[in-house]
């Protein structure tokens, strides 16, 4: 893909990471009466809030590997990366060819 092609891409798709990652969290982990737009950049995903559990964590590793092509390799480092909107977002960032 050309450059032009990437900035095409870019303005057809004006979804944020953090808006995508909102989606995803609300759509594939099946949140009932949550919209992507109330889950807070810092605000703990984990906890009563929004009743996730291991369960769950299981699942947004996997999907975050299917979305993002990262790959969490253990429970101490997702527990960190898996806090919040704004620490998922840091991790896929960093990544090789971010």
């Amino acid at each position: 893909m050309g450059g032009g092609e990437k900035l095409k891409a870019k303005i057809s798709n004006p979804m944020t990471l953090k808006d995508q990652l909102k989606k995803l969290i609300v759509e594939d982990l099946n949140l009932e009466d949550v919209l992507p737009e109330e889950i807070g950049d810092d605000e703990p995903l984990f906890g009563d809030r929004f009743g996730l559990d291991s369960i769950d964590a299981v699942e947004l590793v996997f999907q975050l590997k299917k979305h993002f092509g990262v790959v969490i390799k253990n429970q101490s480092e997702g527990r960190s990366i898996l806090q919040s909107v704004n620490t998922i977002c840091a991790f896929i960032e960093k990544r090789p060819g971010a």
